[in-house]
């Protein structure tokens, strides 16, 4: 798709496919469903589609955690649409017609059961027609549709060997866990398992050209659709078993600490190695654009400071609270050296210490009630004898060796106080030894025991030499970042729109507008942090090159948001209307999308959620049933949202429509003149 109408300013929606409800559904959105939706967003005045990720996840519902950098998901797959189903048997019609009664009374999607029951109908339709396939796939249609895709013979056969394996990691499968091209060559041409593999080129055939049909019909009516392009990948996917080359599997990508997540997100994905990336022309990257720009005229960069720096931990770990910044400058032996630190000063700066008494007090004051004095002393000495070793003659203790992180921690059994408190004492140190004689502070270290026994000046010397660490490690930060997104920018005519959101190091806004991306601001985050009462941005003052939205998809919604969240006066304040309600209505919905819509940005896009809140019909009970993901949780409601009616029945709500439609015809805040 080209990006003819990505340079003006538009309103957009934000909307999961799976979301999506059509009269012809079965239980979940499908890809033909978006040109239904296209219509009525056309009705809207509506200038912009964003989706989330689209790739298959198998059955975990977070469109954030992949099989496939490049194959469709199935379950957005329409069943009716396919070419098999016009010789379908009545059996398999009475199967689509019993499911569509059974899932569509759902007010959430069940991820799982939906796509397991599309899945075994696709068989059967499959297995009725494979001689016209294995045939097509011989010369036909699918032979060049396969040819133009080669990826889909990796994911084939990884996808037959998943399910061969039970659906277990490929880490797990007995054979072909290492795997050459060579070796998945020879696997996709062997003529045993051909209808096997062919079942899933198959599928992703017809998801292209479902998809691209769709896309089309957005594009041809006048609205830019935006795509989502997640930064990394699920560690049990296609392609880090595919290209292990591509990925450092030591390390674990996550987010540090915050106040949202004190011990930091440890995501369980692999990170990337950057050279093999380089030496490889990116194409692996290129490759991912040009599938993406298929569909899409524009797409969202998931996690982009992640292009920049990664956090990065330890496989060892549960938590990211002993991560660090990948690439960052580390302080070395030489520091050490100059700072004059001793063998005892490098071992208390770089591993935890923990007082014999300070054990016994700790131990007793949270089991003292719980426990006898017998069962206390047993459990204190197995602290000693399985996890720490002892300073010299002192009554002072060390982690032993074979301790390398919580995980290791957890595997001695202990009880789970014990446990507890040796992970949180393991976490107390400045330094942490992630590369061999390369140490890094850790995000707490300044609440360490080591610290804070420093003098002032002690203290002042160690912070001089890491804040040389920080400013050497941000110049790396902006090439790197510089580097990465260039061969982004340049490898597709899509316009680049990024999700910069968390800890934002100086360069990145830098480097975003250097390269013309645009940045996302949401309004409720979107404050001067560092002054008195944390003032909001004025919508004046937001720059061109970035969206605006009022939530995301791991937020609640406006109104969750404005009932349960808020500071209301301050908000109220803010946008010059102090007089709304503290219930959430479609009288407040108008005040502040309209208010966000002021925004100077080019895009200003709203979630489906919020867009219906400006009618009355369309209100659920509780509003964190309207929310998307709740992050750090995992469970069967995250991922699964719908919406409250058929797309074609909410297009019957003519207030709605207006109301949507005036949101488009705000104009840019004006900046004040003083």
């Amino acid at each position: 798709m080209q990006k003819k109408a990505t340079d003006k300013r538009l309103t957009g929606v934000a909307v999961p496919v799976g979301a999506l409800r059509s009269k012809h559904g079965m239980g979940v959105g499908e890809f033909s469903d978006l040109a239904v939706f296209a219509v009525l967003c056309k009705k809207m005045r509506l200038g912009l589609i964003q989706l989330l990720p689209v790739n298959d996840t198998g059955y975990e519902s977070s469109p954030y955690s992949s099989l496939t950098a490049f194959g469709l998901h199935p379950l957005y797959l329409s069943i009716e649409d396919l070419e098999e189903f016009k010789t379908a048997d009545n059996a398999v019609k009475k199967r689509i017609k019993e499911a569509k009664n059974k899932f569509d009374k759902d007010a959430r999607f069940s991820h799982y059961n939906v796509l397991k029951e599309k899945l075994e109908i696709c068989r059967a339709l499959y297995d009725a027609n494979i001689k016209d396939i294995v045939k097509s796939a011989s010369g036909g249609n699918l032979a060049k549709w396969i040819e133009q895709n080669s990826w889909v013979k990796q994911y084939a056969v990884y996808r037959r060997l998943k399910e061969e394996n039970g659906g277990k990691s490929w880490k797990e499968w007995k054979e072909h866990h290492t795997v050459s091209a060579g070796d998945i060559e020879s696997l996709w041409k062997d003529k045993s398992l051909q209808e096997d593999h062919l079942f899933w080129a198959w599928l992703q055939e017809a998801l292209d050209a479902q998809f691209s049909k769709a896309a089309k019909s957005i594009a041809e009516a006048g609205i830019v659709l935006e795509g989502d392009l997640p930064i990394l990948m699920n560690e049990d996917s296609c392609d880090v078993w595919a290209h292990p080359e591509l990925f450092n599997q030591e390390l674990s990508a996550g987010a540090p600490p915050d106040m949202y997540s004190p011990g930091g997100q440890n995501w369980g994905f692999p990170v990337y190695n950057w050279p093999a990336h380089e030496k490889d022309n990116y194409s692996w990257w290129r490759g991912r654009l040009s599938a993406a720009g298929k569909y899409y005229q524009a797409y969202r960069i998931d996690h982009v400071l992640g292009f920049f720096r990664i956090w990065a931990c330890s496989r060892r770990d549960h938590s990211a609270s002993l991560g660090r910044y990948v690439p960052y400058a580390p302080v070395t032996s030489g520091d050490f050296r100059k700072m004059n630190y001793d063998k005892s000063r490098f071992r208390w700066v770089t591993q935890p210490h923990i007082s014999s008494a300070e054990i016994w007090d700790t131990l007793r004051n949270k089991w003292g009630k719980s426990f006898t004095e017998e069962e206390l002393n047993a459990a204190v000495n197995k602290v000693f004898t399985k996890a720490l070793e002892r300073v010299g003659n002192e009554e002072l203790w060390i982690f032993k060796k074979k301790i390398k992180g919580e995980k290791d921690i957890e595997a001695l059994g202990l009880h789970s106080a014990v446990r507890d408190y040796l992970t949180g004492k393991w976490h107390d140190r400045i330094f942490i030894e992630s590369e061999k004689r390369k140490f890094f502070p850790v995000w707490y270290f300044r609440n360490s025991k080591a610290y804070n026994s420093f003098s002032q000046n002690e203290k002042n010397e160690l912070e001089a030499l890491l804040e040389k660490r920080r400013i050497k490690s941000e110049k790396a930060w902006s090439a790197q970042g510089k580097k990465l997104l260039s061969v982004l920018v340049e490898s597709s005519g899509m316009l680049p729109c990024a999700e910069d959101l968390g800890a934002v190091p100086a360069c990145v806004p830098k480097v975003l507008t250097k390269l013309k991306i645009l940045g996302l601001r949401v309004v409720r985050w979107h404050r001067d942090w560092s002054r008195d009462g944390q003032p909001y941005v004025p919508f004046e003052d937001y720059p061109q090159l970035s969206v605006c939205t009022p939530a995301v998809h791991d937020s609640s919604t406006v109104r969750e948001w404005w009932e349960k969240e808020a500071d209301q006066g301050q908000f109220s304040g803010f946008i010059g209307v102090p007089s709304l309600p503290k219930v959430y209505n479609p009288g407040a919905a108008k005040v502040i999308l309209s208010k966000t819509a002021s925004a100077r940005s080019r895009f200003r896009v709203f979630q489906i959620q919020d867009l219906l809140h400006l009618s009355n019909k369309w209100y659920a009970a509780d509003p964190a049933s309207e929310r998307i993901n709740v992050p750090g949780t995992s469970n069967e409601f995250n991922w699964t949202y719908r919406l409250p009616s058929a797309i074609e029945e909410i297009a019957k709500d003519k207030d709605l429509i207006w109301e949507v439609r005036e949101l488009s015809r705000v104009k840019p805040a004006k900046k004040k003149t003083v």
